[in-house]
C-alpha cells in the first residue's frame, strides 16, 4: 500500500471518536431556541455512505473531522472578526457534509459578527495609516460592508431560510437603532436605498462574483424593486453574465418607476447609469451637492435593446416633465437645483435619442435656478459622451484662471486623474506638470497603474512589460505586472513567460520580510504558475510561509486588496488598488490539496498565525468536500 494511503488510513482511525464528540458539542446548542435568538432548524440528516471503506470516503470524513476540530479552536478565538469569517467558511465547507453542524457554526459565525460590528475597535483597516482607514471603514459601513454580511453571504448560498432569519434581524436591530419612525426619502436615501435592501444586495453580490448567478437573483430580488446605487450596480454587474435576465428586470423596474408619484430626477439619474454609465451612478442633493461613485476603468455604455433603451426615455421624460411644485412644497430628494442638474447631465442624451422632448426639458433651464447652473462642471457629463472628457485646450484656460501653483497642480491633478482609466498618454504628461514632487509621486504612480490595467485591458503584453520595467509603480505592483505579462503571454512563448515570472519573484523578494504585501505578491505569483510549473509552487508557498510567518498583518483571504491608496480629487476620492481575485490565497491552496492531500496539510500547520493557518486548512478542505460524492444520500 502506498505511504501516503497507510498515514491517512491511520488518521482516520485515530480521529473516528474525535469526530463523535465534537459533532456532539457543535450540534446540540443550536437545538435550543431561547427568545430574540436566531436559531438553526434541526433538518434531516444526511449522512454521507462510508461503507465501502474506499479511499475516498476516509478522506471525506477524516477533512470533516480537520474542519470540525478547526471550527471548535475557531470558538476561542480572541480576534472576533476572525471568529466570524472562519466559522462561516467552515459551515460553507461542511454543508453537504453534515447539514446540522453546518447551520450551527452559521449562527455562532453570526453571534460573533453581531459582537464584532457593534465593537468599532474590529472595523479598523490593516496596511493603511490612521486616516485613511478610518474614511474605508467609513465608507464600508455606508455601502453595507460589514462582518454580519459576510456571514450573510454565505449562509444565502446554502440556507435561505437562515439567512431571511439573519436579514430580519439586521432590520429589527436598525429600526431599533433609528431615531427616524417615519423617515422620508432623502438624496442619500435613494443614493444607498433601505438598509435592509442594501445589506441583501451586497451578499448577492458577493454570490455573482462567486459565479452563483441563479442564487444571486433570487436572493437579490426582493431589493430590485427600487432604484438605488447598490441596486443598479448589482443589475450591471449581472448584465455582463446574463444580460437577457438583467434586462428583465430592469424593464419591469422601468414599470414600476412610471408609476410611482414620488419618483424623482435622482431616480431617473439612477437609472441613467444602468442604461448608459455603468459603475457610475450619481445623485444630487438640493443643495447642488453630489454622492457618486467611480468604476475601476473606464465608462462603456452598454448595447441596451432598442425598446428597452426607448422605454428608458420615455419613462425619464415622464419623470423629469412633471410639474414643478412650490419650493416650500418641493419634497423630492434633490430638490429644484438638483433636478436641473440631472436635467443639464442627460440633455444630451435625449438629443440624441429622444429629440422631441428636448425643447420642453430645455426650457426649464432658463429659469433663473437653471442659469446658474455651471455646465462645465465635470461630474455633469461624466460617462455621458466621448466628447465629454476634458481637452487639452479647455484644461489651458483652467490654468490661465489659477492664482496660485497649488490651484494649478490640482487642475493638472485632476485632469490626469480623469484621463487615467482610459489609458490616455496625455495623462502622464499632466502628472509629470505637477509642481508639488510629493502630489505629483501619487498622480504618477495612480496613471502609471491605470496604463498598465488598460494595456491588461487589451491584451496586450508587449506594453505591459515595457511599462512594468519603466513606471513609476511599487514593488508589489510592479510584480504583479510581470505575473499578468506572464498570464498573456504564456501561449505564444512559454521561456518568456517563465522569465517574467522570476522578475515578478524578484520584485517581491524586494519588499521587506515584515510587509503584509510580500507574502500576497508570492501568492500572486503561484497562482500563475498553477498553469505553468506545478513543482514550482510548492517552493513559492514555503516562501510565502516564511513572509507570512514574519508578519501579523497578512491574514491569508481576509486582507483583502494589497495597500489600498486615495487620492482626492475635484471629481471624488479614486482609490488605487489592485484585483482581489489575482491574490487569491485559497485557490493556490485548493490547487496544491489535489495534488496531494497530506502534503498541503502538513504545509498548513507551518503558518505561525491563526488566520493564514485556519484559511489554508479550510482551503485545503474545500478541495476535498466539493467533489462530487461517489454515493449520494438522500437530499435535504
Amino acid at each position: 500500500m502506498h505511504p501516503c494511503k497507510r498515514r491517512l488510513i491511520r488518521k482516520v482511525r485515530t480521529i473516528g471518536l474525535v469526530f463523535c464528540t465534537l459533532v456532539l458539542s457543535l450540534s446540540a446548542p443550536s437545538q435550543t431556541k431561547t427568545p430574540n435568538r436566531v436559531t438553526a432548524e434541526r433538518p434531516e440528516v444526511r449522512s454521507t455512505d462510508i461503507s465501502g471503506n474506499s479511499t475516498e470516503a476516509q478522506r471525506r470524513l477524516f477533512t470533516v473531522s480537520m474542519v470540525i476540530s478547526l471550527a471548535t479552536e475557531a470558538r476561542s478565538f480572541k480576534d472576533l472578526t476572525l471568529r466570524s469569517r472562519v466559522l462561516a467558511r467552515a459551515a460553507d465547507a461542511l454543508w453537504d457534509s453534515d447539514r446540522i453542524t453546518a447551520r450551527a457554526l452559521f449562527v455562532r459565525a453570526w453571534e460573533a459578527a453581531e459582537a464584532a460590528d457593534a465593537d468599532e475597535s474590529t472595523t479598523s483597516v490593516k496596511g493603511v495609516d490612521k486616516k485613511l482607514a478610518a474614511r474605508i471603514s467609513a465608507l464600508r459601513r455606508l455601502n453595507g460592508h460589514d462582518l454580519r454580511v459576510d456571514v450573510l453571504s454565505f449562509t444565502s448560498r446554502r440556507d435561505r431560510a437562515l439567512a431571511e432569519q439573519f436579514l430580519a434581524k439586521m432590520k429589527s436591530d436598525s429600526a431599533r437603532a433609528s431615531d427616524d419612525a417615519t423617515t422620508t426619502r432623502r438624496s442619500w436615501d435613494v443614493y444607498s436605498g433601505p438598509e435592509g435592501s442594501l445589506r441583501r444586495l451586497v451578499a448577492a453580490n458577493k454570490l455573482l462574483a462567486d459565479g452563483e448567478t441563479r442564487a444571486a437573483v433570487q436572493f437579490a430580488a426582493p431589493a430590485l424593486t427600487d432604484v438605488s446605487a447598490h441596486s443598479i450596480g448589482f443589475l450591471s454587474q449581472l448584465r455582463a453574465k446574463d444580460a437577457p435576465t438583467a434586462d428583465k428586470i430592469f424593464a419591469d423596474l422601468l414599470a414600476r418607476v412610471d408609476a410611482d408619484p414620488i419618483a424623482d430626477a435622482n431616480t431617473i439619474s439612477g437609472l441613467s447609469s444602468y442604461a448608459f454609465t455603468p459603475g457610475f451612478y450619481i445623485v444630487f442633493r438640493s443643495d447642488g451637492t453630489g454622492s457618486w461613485t467611480q468604476p475601476d476603468g473606464p465608462i462603456v455604455a452598454p448595447d441596451l435593446p432598442s425598446a428597452l433603451r426607448a422605454q428608458f426615455f420615455n419613462v425619464a421624460a415622464n419623470v423629469l416633465l412633471r410639474p414643478v411644485p412650490p419650493l416650500d412644497q418641493d419634497f423630492s430628494s434633490c430638490g429644484r437645483r438638483g433636478r436641473l442638474k440631472i436635467i443639464t447631465r442627460l440633455l444630451p442624451l435625449f438629443d440624441q435619442y429622444m429629440p422631441e422632448a428636448s425643447p420642453a426639458l430645455r426650457s426649464q433651464l432658463t429659469a433663473r435656478e437653471g442659469r446658474n447652473i455651471n455646465i462645465d462642471e465635470p461630474l455633469l457629463m461624466t460617462g455621458i459622451n466621448s466628447e465629454s472628457r476634458e481637452e487639452v485646450s479647455d484644461i489651458q484656460k483652467r490654468l490661465d484662471r489659477a492664482k496660485t501653483a497649488a490651484e494649478r497642480d490640482q487642475i493638472y491633478a485632476d485632469a490626469a486623474a480623469d484621463l487615467a482609466p482610459s489609458g490616455d498618454p496625455r495623462a502622464r504628461e499632466l502628472a509629470g506638470s505637477i509642481d508639488d514632487s510629493e502630489l505629483r509621486a501619487k498622480i504618477l504612480n495612480y496613471v502609471d497603474l491605470e496604463a498598465v490595467k488598460s494595456a491588461i485591458r487589451e491584451k496586450n503584453g508587449v506594453e505591459v512589460i515595457r511599462l512594468a520595467g519603466t513606471r513609476e509603480l511599487t514593488h508589489i505592483q510592479r510584480s504583479w505586472s510581470y505575473t499578468q505579462a506572464a498570464n498573456l503571454m504564456v501561449q505564444s512563448d512559454r521561456d518568456l513567460a517563465l522569465q517574467l515570472l522570476q522578475k515578478a519573484v524578484d520584485e517581491a523578494e524586494r519588499l521587506s520580510a515584515s510587509d503584509s504585501d510580500a507574502p500576497l505578491a508570492l501568492i500572486s505569483i503561484a497562482n500563475q504558475f498553477l498553469a505553468i510549473d506545478r513543482a514550482r509552487v510548492w517552493e513559492l508557498l514555503n516562501k510565502t510561509i516564511k513572509f507570512a510567518n514574519a508578519t501579523e498583518d497578512f491574514a491569508g483571504d481576509d486582507l483583502g486588496t494589497p495597500k489600498w491608496s486615495m487620492l482626492a480629487t475635484r471629481n471624488g476620492a479614486r482609490f488605487t488598488s489592485l484585483p482581489n481575485n489575482d491574490f487569491n490565497f485559497s485557490r493556490v491552496l485548493r490547487a496544491l490539496a489535489e495534488d496531494d492531500l497530506i502534503r498541503s496539510i502538513e504545509l498548513a500547520k507551518t503558518f505561525k498565525y491563526d488566520g493564514p493557518r485556519a484559511y489554508a486548512t479550510l482551503a485545503i478542505a474545500k478541495a476535498v468536500l466539493d467533489k462530487p460524492q461517489a454515493t449520494t444520500a438522500a437530499k435535504n
